[in-house]
């Protein structure tokens, strides 16, 4: 497989990543949202679910790319560092935007924040250890993980109100920097939690460094037989340990990670072994600036919320527009639709002119 073909399948999975995160982050109405789009409500499995270690791989297959040159140097440590405290910290400002939420209740965790933890706990690890003991680390990490739980939860260990992370963060943060959108403070992000996320990473670097010694057709095969490994894997694991997006069980690591090896094969069979190209130029468009188009597209939605229009706000009035002809799931889900369009055009146009917004 020739190194551009690579980064070309590699580039179109990151659109891809981006333009379902931006499909399930922006429904016309919470309240009207086609159950695939949603999360699962604790243990289970989602299309939605699929959408948040996606980002976490391509991070990790980037990272590849972005470090295969580079050593463990203080220098090396200093850049990771700072790049992830950015991240986190642009995670905190979106969550306070547009500045009006007394502090006191202002949610610390968050996706950006994840990503910028889990890049600063992985980037270390891959320039310190050879790439054939990744396996063995991420399936260490995710042992360590599970004893955690067992350890500190109570009761039910794998339960919401039980469960170790939830505790650290009541510890950490308190209740009121949590999200609160299970019933009680308990955040889907939360600290502990991103251990098993940093193995999402390790996965897409340990696949990018394997890809680039296989052509092709042999790559996407490779890909192929590793997600049946971790299928199985998957399916073994969920029998003492529930697939769970919202703990990130280590079920939810390994069913979430074949799936994303399958999707990656097949876009390298699409781009490499057909030579279709073309047919995945689009999610190329999409994969340039993925953290600021998510970063952008975060605070379009939260603008639009605070512009008045009829008796409510312009974003909930343009859903209302799209009711009037469609039914409220149909509506929401085409407001959706309609926003991945719009930023997939944001991003051509930064694509045609080559900018690259790089966080």
């Amino acid at each position: 497989m020739a190194s551009s073909s690579r980064f070309y399948a590699l580039d179109a999975l990151r659109g891809l990543a981006i333009a379902l995160m931006i499909l399930v982050n922006t429904p016309g109405s919470w309240q009207h949202v086609y159950s695939p789009l949603l999360h699962a409500s604790w243990d289970g499995f989602t299309f939605a679910d699929i959408v948040f270690p996606a980002f976490l791989f391509v991070v990790g297959a980037a990272m590849f790319y972005a470090l295969r040159h580079a050593s463990l140097t203080p220098a090396t440590v200093q850049r990771i560092v700072k790049r992830g405290l950015l991240l986190v910290a642009i995670g905190i400002l979106l969550n306070w935007f547009p500045f009006t939420k007394p502090l006191a209740e202002l949610r610390l965790p968050g996706v950006l924040q994840r990503i910028g933890l889990c890049y600063t706990l992985a980037a270390p690890l891959v320039l310190l250890i050879k790439v054939r003991y990744i396996p063995l680390l991420s399936i260490a990490l995710l042992v360590l993980y599970w004893m955690l739980l067992l350890i500190f939860g109570s009761g039910q260990p794998f339960s919401l109100a039980g469960n170790a992370v939830l505790k650290l963060d009541m510890l950490l943060f308190g209740p009121n920097h949590l999200y609160q959108g299970f019933g009680i403070s308990f955040d889907p992000e939360g600290l502990l939690s991103t251990l098993p996320a940093v193995v999402s990473v390790l996965v897409g670097y340990y696949v990018a460094t394997n890809l680039v010694q296989h052509s092709a057709k042999a790559g996407a095969l490779w890909l192929v037989k590793c997600a049946t490994v971790l299928f199985i894997a998957a399916w073994l694991c969920s029998m003492f340990w529930p697939v769970n997006k919202a703990l990130w069980s280590g079920s939810y690591v390994l069913l979430s990670s074949a799936i994303m090896l399958l999707i990656l094969a097949v876009l390298v069979w699409v781009s490499d072994v057909l030579a279709k190209r073309a047919l995945v130029q689009p999610l190329i468009t999409y994969g340039t600036n993925p953290l600021f188009i998510y970063i952008l597209s975060w605070l379009w939605a939260v603008c639009l919320s605070l512009i008045p229009a009829g008796d409510s706000n312009l974003y909930q009035y343009s859903f209302e527009l799209l009711t009037t002809v469609l039914a409220p799931k149909q509506a929401s889900l085409l407001f959706a639709v309609l926003h991945v369009l719009w930023f997939w055009w944001l991003s051509r146009v930064l694509y045609q002119r080559n900018i690259i917004i790089r966080l």
